[in-house]
């Protein structure tokens, strides 16, 4: 079992940024696959961004690439999503979320552990 706890999100001007952080539970916070996802109003979950146990492999959404940076420390069970050149698009509810093992990156459907959330509000 793991538990995800989200902080930092807030309310940010367009261009903005800010850093989100995700802490895990558990001793073997380094054997998961991590993941960042958002909701916004009246829209699907989407996977944002995606990172392997080693911090080495990662993989973002189109929407976010070159703006977001996702980031683990395993010796802190935290993982971390930076946002830079903030959009009014990127405003949503983000999850921290993490699944077992060495897992495709690609796929957003398999996660199995899921934090509670954090409103991210970008102001145009």
């Amino acid at each position: 079992q793991v538990q995800l706890v989200e902080s930092g999100g807030g309310l940010v001007q367009a261009g903005g940024s800010l850093r989100l952080s995700c802490a895990a539970s558990g001793r073997t916070f380094s054997i998961y696959t991590m993941g960042w996802f958002r909701q916004a109003p009246g829209k699907e979950r989407e996977l944002v961004a995606t990172i392997g146990w080693s911090g080495d492999n990662t993989y973002y959404a189109d929407s976010v690439k070159g703006r977001f940076t996702i980031s683990r420390d395993n010796a802190k069970n935290t993982v971390y999503l930076q946002m830079n050149s903030l959009k009014s698009e990127d405003t949503a509810v983000y999850y921290c979320a993490a699944k077992y093992g060495i897992r495709d990156l690609r796929i957003g459907y398999d996660f199995d552990y899921w934090g509670q959330g954090t409103q991210v509000t970008v102001s145009s």
